[in-house]
């Protein structure tokens, strides 16, 4: 199946690396303008390098309602509309402390929270309005190392499912994703890999593929979900894991 963006503005919070930043090349080269956000200034110039002549970045404290109301209508502005939103930051709030939950509640769900009321007036000018929010298969069930993550994980995911029921009269869809696993160069599993290799392994034994995903495979999802092929689908979280949620 080819999908074909061109035309079309795509806004991705959080995208300097990872999923983020395989979400919004994915967009680019499918002929997507594409505006993207985080807080690192290095990475988002480099980002802006490989998205080229269609691509905007901007600096956005995620946490940070006015920030994020800046940035939705800067990319805006740059991009001349949006069509789809993808809310991808986290602030990978691990643990049950203070700090666990204020970071997941503030960046994981209020930032997507924020980010699409900011974007909703340009989305309901456009023909083909979708968003797309990353989870996780944390979200799906309990977690003794991580509660607060899976908690904020599993109120996005109900979320997303409200957006949908009130998004749909105004001809706008609502989708997510929930990556299982995912390792790519300087993120939380290849990390692991080299500071809890006992974690690392436990982990990869119970994928039944035998391996961790890749920011691509997740990416690839996000644009089906985002493209007219997915027309008809609203309210749904895609699992993208190698079954790793079935173990």
């Amino acid at each position: 199946m080819s999908l074909d963006f061109t035309g079309r503005r795509v806004v991705v919070c959080g995208a300097s690396r990872g999923i983020g930043r395989s979400i919004a090349l994915g967009f680019a080269k499918a002929g997507a303008k594409v505006s993207i956000c985080a807080r690192g200034q290095q990475a988002l110039e480099a980002m802006r390098r490989e998205l080229g002549a269609r691509g905007h970045a901007a600096p956005c404290d995620l946490a940070d309602i006015e920030e994020i109301l800046q940035y939705v209508a800067e990319a805006a502005d740059a991009l001349g509309g949006i069509d789809v939103l993808v809310n991808n930051a986290s602030g990978l709030g691990l643990g049950d402390d203070e700090a666990a939950w204020q970071a997941g509640f503030s960046i994981d769900l209020m930032a997507t929270v924020r980010a699409t009321h900011a974007a909703m007036p340009y989305l309901e000018r456009s023909d083909a309005g979708a968003i797309v929010n990353v989870s996780s298969i944390s979200g799906l069930g309990a977690s003794t190392r991580n509660p607060s993550y899976a908690a904020v994980k599993a109120a996005l995911i109900n979320y997303t499912k409200s957006q949908a029921a009130v998004l749909a009269p105004k001809r706008i869809r609502a989708n997510g994703v929930a990556p299982g696993s995912i390792e790519f160069p300087g993120g939380l599993w290849e990390k692991r890999k080299a500071d809890d290799p006992k974690l690392y392994q436990a982990t990869l034994k119970g994928i039944p593929f035998g391996r961790m995903g890749t920011p691509e495979e997740v990416a690839e999802v996000v644009l089906f979900l985002a493209s007219p092929a997915a027309r008809w689908i609203t309210g749904q979280t895609i699992v993208v894991d190698g079954g790793q949620a079935l173990l």
